[in-house]
This record gives structure tokens, C-alpha cells and sequence, in this order.
């Protein structure tokens, strides 16, 4: 990893993980997973949090790539990026090919 790409293509992620290692932030894309956008009204429904709390994860999200807002009338309404999903899930596939690898070189490095 001594060059510059290198270093940024591991921590291009770090954003997307960073956002989804809050709880609540995790909780608000599961309730958009099914494809809907809501009013940050609608995402508020049912929960402990005041509208101004999820405003204020949702624009986490949205900076992480994770959701978008659109205008709907004099609302909000939030959808997820699924891009960005899978952008996470080529970066753990890649750490998990390596992982393997280890492995594998370590068993050899045993059984000889």
C-alpha cells in the first residue's frame, strides 16, 4: 500500500462504515431497505427519537452516499443509495479474499 490509490481505495469505505456504527443510523436503513422513500416524519413514527434527531442521522447518511433526499411537495423524503451498499460489499469481499489467502499460506507454512 505505498502508493497514494492504493491508500485511498482502503479508506474510500471508511465513511459507509463510519455512518452504519451507529445504531440508530443502522435501525433508519433498515426501515428504508425495502426500496420506499419516507418523510423523515414517516421514518420518526414509532420510535423514542424527535424528528430533529433523525433529521440529523439521515444527513449522515446522505453525506456517507447511503441515502438520498428527495422533494416531495414541502418534504423530504429518503431512499437508499444501493450503489453505496455495494461498494461496502466489494470492500469486505476483498478484505475477506485476503483473509483467506492468510490462511491458506499459513496452512501450508503447518502441513510442511
Amino acid at each position: 500500500m505505498s502508493n497514494p490509490s492504493a491508500l485511498e481505495a482502503t479508506l474510500a469505505p471508511a465513511p459507509i462504515f463510519a455512518a452504519l456504527g451507529d445504531p440508530t443510523r443502522l435501525a433508519l436503513v433498515g426501515r428504508l431497505s425495502d426500496g420506499q422513500a419516507r418523510s423523515i416524519a414517516r421514518l420518526s413514527d414509532d420510535t423514542h427519537l424527535t424528528r430533529q434527531a433523525i433529521t440529523k442521522h439521515l444527513r449522515v447518511l446522505e453525506t456517507a452516499g447511503l441515502v438520498r433526499s428527495v422533494r416531495a411537495g414541502r418534504e423530504s423524503r429518503f431512499a437508499l443509495q444501493p450503489e453505496t451498499f455495494a461498494t461496502a460489499r466489494a470492500y469486505l469481499d476483498s478484505v475477506s479474499r485476503q483473509w483467506d489467502d492468510a490462511l491458506a499460506r499459513l496452512q501450508a507454512f503447518v502441513e510442511t
